[in-house]
């Protein structure tokens, strides 16, 4: 969503003026070793962490595990200024959308020799390999999927669609019946403008985001995905342009869903709990994404809600690598975890913590499966500026949607901008 872009390149650069200090990590006189743990989220995350923290350190008696946490709005500013003062901590929460940029300046170690990955599958795991080292483990995953409220779907008339077959044009066809049959007191849909509905969207296409150090994406599928967020906007199967971009940068909480004005929309999977919670605890439902007309495959796929990772330069490699074990390999810890970041990543602890799961994450569990053998590989890290890149697709689909530029400028500019940052 709008409002998780982050500008990596910019913080980086800003701190990067900073002297250096002590490094990370620390050992007491009495042979203790303290190992710092950074991450972001709110204060039922940090509970659940701090009692798995608990548990690791009865474990692991001599090891004492600081945590750095912060809110997600100010975590990686925070991170950017440890890092470039040599600070950073010994283990890091980090997304995919910065992995790269740590990567390759040396911040983060190889942990394939020292972190048990074989229950996690090996396409997911890959995300988190650069230039063959393993720099970062994910924690879960999740897949960018369509909700749907088959209550408000029925009430406006309609039924579920077929989501093995159902097309763009059909998709929107239906949000647009859906607001008209109610009056416009039901929109059809809320739209998204997420990266990963633009690559879902391009491999129904044979392209990707991005093809190595370049934008992988032609003019020609911009211009189909700008129409069809056009199209919506057009028939009134979701808000106006204003509405849509303001409800994409909101939370669940400020939903469609949670007002009962929506009965379709776009989240990650393991979002669908808290969709369903402030809808005021209605049914909802997961649903494949449309497919281009033709198209060989859906283009869903999995994606690591988040990464550990480790400091290359921390004092207690083994230590951060044990730490990093426990929290994706030991069943205590997923009990406690639960899916909080994202399903479990590794088959073993998914399958002890399974019966646990609340029941929304029970019918996201049932829901990958059964798509299982449709996802297509994960995405690759992307190429550094990836946040900045997220940026300039926002600047530039808004100038589409407000009519401010014509597709066909919008993309081609789009373009020679992004890969112009890529390149630098």
């Amino acid at each position: 969503m709008r409002s998780g872009t982050k500008r990596w390149t910019a913080v980086l650069l800003a701190t990067a003026v900073l002297a250096n200090t002590a490094a990370c990590g620390g050992e007491a006189a009495d042979g203790e070793i303290t190992l710092r743990f950074s991450y972001w989220g709110g204060p039922a995350r940090q509970k659940m962490t701090q009692e798995a923290i608990k548990k690791f350190e009865a474990q692991n008696p001599n090891i004492d595990v600081e945590e750095e946490f912060s809110d997600f709005g100010s975590y990686y500013e925070t991170l950017a200024t440890k890092v470039a003062s040599e600070q950073a901590p010994d283990v890091i929460t980090i997304e995919i959308r910065g992995l790269r940029e740590y990567a390759e300046r040396g911040t983060l170690a190889d942990l394939s020799s020292t972190v048990d990955t074989a229950d996690i599958d090996g396409k997911v795991l890959s995300t988190g390999a650069i230039d063959g080292k393993q720099y970062a483990i994910p924690t879960g995953v999740n897949a960018w999927s369509l909700v749907a409220d088959p209550k408000a779907i029925k009430d406006a008339g309609e039924k579920l669609p077929d989501d093995t077959v159902w097309t763009w044009e059909e998709y929107a066809d239906l949000a647009a019946r859906i607001t008209e049959r109610t009056g416009g007191k039901v929109y059809g849909t809320q739209q998204a403008f997420n990266p990963a509905f633009l690559q879902i969207f391009a491999a129904q296409r044979s392209e990707s985001l991005y093809q190595g150090n370049k934008i992988g994406i032609s003019p020609q599928t911009l211009k189909a995905w700008w129409a069809i967020h056009r199209k919506l906007i057009t028939t009134k199967g979701s808000p106006d342009a204003a509405k849509s971009v303001e409800l994409a940068t909101l939370g669940e909480d400020r939903s469609l869903f949670a007002t009962r004005n929506g009965a379709m929309g776009m989240w990650w999977s393991n979002q669908l709990g808290a969709i369903s919670k402030a809808s005021g605890g209605r049914q909802v439902d997961l649903l494949r994404m449309p497919k281009a007309q033709g198209a060989d495959a859906g283009g869903m796929f999995l994606q690591p809600a988040m990464f550990y990772t480790a400091a290359a330069k921390s004092k207690h490699p083994a230590q951060a690598a044990q730490f990093i074990n426990f929290m994706i390999n030991d069943p205590e810890a997923g009990a406690i975890i639960l899916s909080d970041r994202g399903l479990p990543a590794s088959s073993k602890v998914l399958a002890a913590v399974g019966d646990k799961l609340p029941e929304s994450d029970k019918k996201t569990l049932a829901f990958l499966d059964e798509i299982k053998d449709e996802l297509t590989a994960p995405p690759a890290a992307p190429p550094k500026h990836a946040s900045a890149i997220e940026d300039i697709l926002t600047r530039y689909t808004d100038e589409v949607l407000f009519g401010r530029m014509t597709p066909d400028a919008a993309a081609q500019k789009l373009i020679t901008e992004a890969n112009a940052l890529i390149a630098g």
